[in-house]
């Protein structure tokens, strides 16, 4: 039979201490990976628990063993063979005898392996009253959590219910390397339900907790519950600006963050590195080891790329490589954009997928010369031009001509002479304001067979702030025309428009 004791401390430290005996060897290191299972293990052990109180007061405790004070002993006697195949941490408690054997020939170490296992069989059967210590030293409040652990690694049940309790065998599981156990807690965990302290909490779990196979799903879960709850960021400014670290990470790395444009998740992720982060040197590291990772940048319009490049929250370094970057992925054509989108669908750093903006991003060329003009191109899913009805819009992204910001928008209207519905697009001019501003504008959209753009409307405006113009129904047709399986206007699934602005002398 084998004792273990378990000495119970104020401090936060686990050591398996081993009494010198013929077979026993100290095993201290947590990290180590699993082992594989054998079948051999010994009979019996015992747990002595044993509460300590640390006599010094600034002393590492991890070197201040010999000097703490026992405060309460506990012995629990348990089989080996259970502990040992439960967990990597007591098997190699139980059979560290072989470790010295890999020092030696191959032909007395076949030898020790005979011996051990014939010395093993006849320890079963023969000398079931010899005890062997095993001792481990554990916070105070880390006792109930052992207990649990024990008994699930016995019974596969925990008599525990809530998410503290839960979350301290979990942490016990992780030191005593129960993969089982971790995974039970991690399922039960998931099934309760979930708040946004409780899934903070999960996300600040210490990182080799977080690391684990077994905790992946309900940091997962954790992750998704906060980008969910936090979806629209403009609902929620203050909430999501007073959130740690882990929590605004969680809400910034989603796909279906519904927010204006990424030129917003640019400006909200440095106005909450300011927030929490004021030294400059400290907010640099956090910029460009954490948060700079999940803006998008290829999807910021090209002049806010401008205001990154001098922007001292970042390391210049860095900033030149993102834009750099950037400019680079809007030179692509689409289809090598959706691939390199691809390539990364499965990556923590989604940094070529667009999310769900608000305002559509638009590719803009601009020419100077003879005169001032810009070609806009907008791209719409089918998913999202089905959605525009019966009355719906969607806006893009602004883009600037001649110092002045404009927008397209796709409307689902009402065709005024037929009483149909029917898709529309108009160009509206961003400033409010007594500013006049003259332009030619044509909108034309790509069509099957030969996908080239088709002009569609040609126009001209005087416009003054917040004005648009456009054409109800930009195709001539109906809606269920438009939207029909076999429309020429979608392609591969896209809607594919042009906008051309020119201003007039």
């Amino acid at each position: 039979m084998h004792l273990v004791d378990v000495l119970v401390q104020r401090e936060q430290i686990l050591q398996c201490n081993m009494p010198d005996t013929e077979d026993g060897v100290a095993y201290e290191n947590q990290d180590d990976e699993p082992e594989a299972m054998v079948e051999e293990s010994p009979a019996d052990v015992g747990l002595n628990l044993k509460q300590c109180e640390e006599a010094t007061g600034n002393i590492d405790p991890a070197w201040s063993m010999d000097l703490s004070t026992v405060l309460r002993v506990k012995t629990v006697h348990i089989s080996s063979p259970i502990l040992a195949a439960k967990s990597p941490f007591f098997y190699k408690v139980n059979v560290p005898s072989l470790v010295y054997a890999f020092c030696i020939p191959w032909f007395l170490l076949l030898w020790l392996v005979i011996l051990c296992i014939f010395l093993q069989l006849f320890s079963n059967g023969m000398r079931e009253s010899e005890q062997r210590y095993v001792t481990l030293r554990i916070h105070a409040s880390e006792e109930a959590a052992l207990m649990e652990l024990l008994n699930f690694m016995y019974s596969s049940t925990l008599s525990t219910t809530t998410p503290t309790a839960l979350l301290d065998v979990l942490m016990a599981a992780d030191k005593f390397e129960v993969a089982s156990c971790m995974r039970y807690c991690s399922r039960l965990l998931r099934n309760l339900p979930m708040t946004c302290e409780s899934a903070l909490l999960y996300l600040d779990l210490p990182s080799s907790v977080l690391m684990a196979d077994a905790v992946q799903p309900l940091t997962d879960t954790a992750k998704q519950f906060l980008a969910a709850r936090y979806k629209d960021i403009s609902k929620f400014q203050e909430e999501v600006l007073n959130l740690p670290l882990a929590g605004i990470e969680a809400v910034l790395a989603s796909d279906d963050l519904q927010i204006a444009s990424e030129d917003a998740v640019y400006d909200f992720a440095l106005k909450w590195a300011r927030t929490h982060y004021p030294k400059l040197e400290e907010r640099r590291e956090i910029l460009g080891s954490r948060l700079g990772r999940l803006i998008r940048f290829p999807y910021m319009t090209c002049r806010k790329l401008k205001k990154v490049l001098t922007c001292n929250d970042f390391d210049p370094e860095l900033a030149s490589k993102v834009v750099l970057e950037s400019l680079f992925f809007k030179a692509e054509t689409p289809y090598r954009q959706r691939a390199l989108a691809a390539e990364e669908a499965n990556s923590t750093y989604r940094r070529f997928v667009e999310r769900a903006y608000k305002y559509r991003p638009v590719k803009v060329v601009e020419f100077e010369l003879p005169r001032q003009q810009c070609v806009v191109y907008l791209d719409l899913k089918r998913e999202e031009c089905a959605h525009l009805f019966p009355a719906g819009r969607i806006y893009s992204q602004a883009f600037h001509l001649g110092g002045q910001g404009f927008f397209l928008s796709a409307h689902c209207n009402m065709d005024q002479q037929s009483s149909f519905h029917c898709f529309g697009l108009f160009l509206g001019m961003q400033e409010k304001g007594s500013v006049s501003f003259a332009v030619d504008y044509e909108f034309a959209a790509r069509i099957k067979p030969t996908e080239e753009y088709v002009s569609k409307y040609k126009g001209n405006y005087t416009f003054t702030g917040g004005k648009a113009v456009g054409y109800r129904n930009l195709f001539g047709i109906p809606w269920t025309a438009f939207m029909a399986d076999d429309s020429i206007y979608f392609i591969n699934g896209n809607l594919h428009l042009r906008a051309e602005l020119t201003i007039r002398q």
